[in-house]
């Protein structure tokens, strides 16, 4: 752990880059109905808008791992924030869909070479508490995606009911977060993560691949979800839970962080935590799609829960499982193929809604993507770290 900064200075600059990570991405979903209504998107439109930024987060995953290993940690961090911000504000401007996804682009880039970043700054700043640290940035990008949806009816008022205006206003923190990581951080994380110049982990594709589908269905799930809730309820007439629901779906992850944070020696290298997910979150989604009511709201809270303990245990894998040097690749390695499927699934619920007319069968696929987190999980090799430190 670096000596110039105390730990509690350490996990809130965790929880804060976790947190600008995701206060752009989120501000999406509430203003969906506005953006059907000026900009004409169409089911295919809002799958791609939302799926747009995960993407990216596979595609400039491994550019963020080659930045932390050339440029340092820090200057990995800082410039991927930048970038975030940036690309929030320009959607705020945006005049037509292609200028939309374009900037949105941009600020999926942005997190894209943060992601990576965070595992790496755990395993510097945190050996001996991967899971205290990976609970603190994951409870950080839980409440970066409550804020957005939780003060959007206070804040939309206050800024003359413009759509275009909530995406520049998210771009402000994010800018102070990244001027603030680059004042306060410790020098040590700056240094250069050791290896060779690689692009790709020293793993077998097996390994590698069994994670990335993992992850994969968590992030599936929670995209899919924002991105489909929204038109589900209001197509069945009950648009007044658009913001309970949205905001119980991304509460509900809050209290699966801090179990991490509180209890995670109890839950790392398990299997079992990532089984119980995925049926949770089977059996939440078949309650949703099957109400218009209180009891959807409730369900999306236990589905929210759900997502966010296979998310956060999920994002401890590659610092439990690889050495200091490989983890920023591991890490990005796993983004990329994660994120890649997490875009398909967006995209095909779209689809299916479009050729269907019927907004529950975006759903489906929504659904299917638990599997993996029921099937998969019980074939890792959790002592894969130890064996690759006797074979160095």
């Amino acid at each position: 752990m670096p000596k110039t900064r105390s730990l509690p200075v350490l996990l809130g600059l965790l929880w804060l880059i976790g947190n600008a990570m995701r206060l752009s991405i989120l501000a999406v979903p509430p203003v969906i109905p506005a953006l059907r209504d000026e900009l004409g998107l169409s089911g295919t439109d809002i799958g791609i808008l939302t799926g747009l930024p995960v993407v990216l987060f596979a595609a400039a995953a491994l550019v963020g791992s080659r930045l932390v290993a050339r440029l340092g940690v820090i200057t990995a961090v800082v410039s991927g924030l930048m970038l975030t911000a940036l690309g929030s504000a320009l959607r705020g401007v945006a005049p037509d869909v292609m200028t939309l996804f374009a900037a949105t682009a941009l600020m999926g880039i942005g997190v894209a070479v943060t992601q990576p970043a965070l595992p790496a700054l755990v395993g510097q700043w945190l050996p001996r508490h991967i899971a205290l640290g990976t609970g603190t940035y994951t409870n950080g990008l839980l409440v970066g995606e409550i804020v957005p949806v939780a003060l959007f009816p206070i804040l939309l008022p206050l800024l003359g009911g413009s759509w275009r205006a909530t995406f520049v206003l998210w771009a402000v923190p994010i800018m102070v977060i990244a001027l603030l990581v680059m004042t306060v951080a410790p020098r040590e994380a700056s240094v250069r993560v050791a290896g060779p110049p690689r692009w790709w982990p020293d793993w077998p594709a097996r390994e590698i691949l069994r994670l990335g589908v993992i992850f994969a269905g968590a992030s599936a799930l929670y995209y899919g979800s924002n991105a489909f809730l929204p038109g589900y309820l209001a197509g069945t007439g009950r648009s007044d839970l658009v913001n309970p629901a949205l905001t119980a779906l991304n509460a509900g992850q809050l209290p699966a962080s801090l179990l991490l944070i509180g209890f995670g020696r109890h839950f790392e290298r398990k299997a079992w935590p990532f089984v119980l997910s995925g049926l949770l979150c089977v059996a939440s989604i078949a309650l949703i799609v099957a109400t218009a009511s209180v009891v959807t709201v409730a369900s999306t809270a236990v589905l929210g829960f759900a997502i966010g303990a296979a998310f956060a245990l999920g994002l401890t894998l590659p610092p439990l499982l690889s050495t200091t040097a490989e983890v920023a690749r591991v890490s990005a390695a796993m983004f990329t193929i994660s994120y890649s499927s997490a875009m398909l699934v967006s995209v095909i619920g779209g689809v299916a809604w479009d050729l269907t007319s019927v907004e529950r069968f975006a759903f489906l696929p929504i659904a299917l993507s638990a599997l993996p987190l029921i099937l998969l999980a019980p074939t890792i090799s959790f002592d894969r770290k130890q064996d690759v430190a006797k074979e160095e």
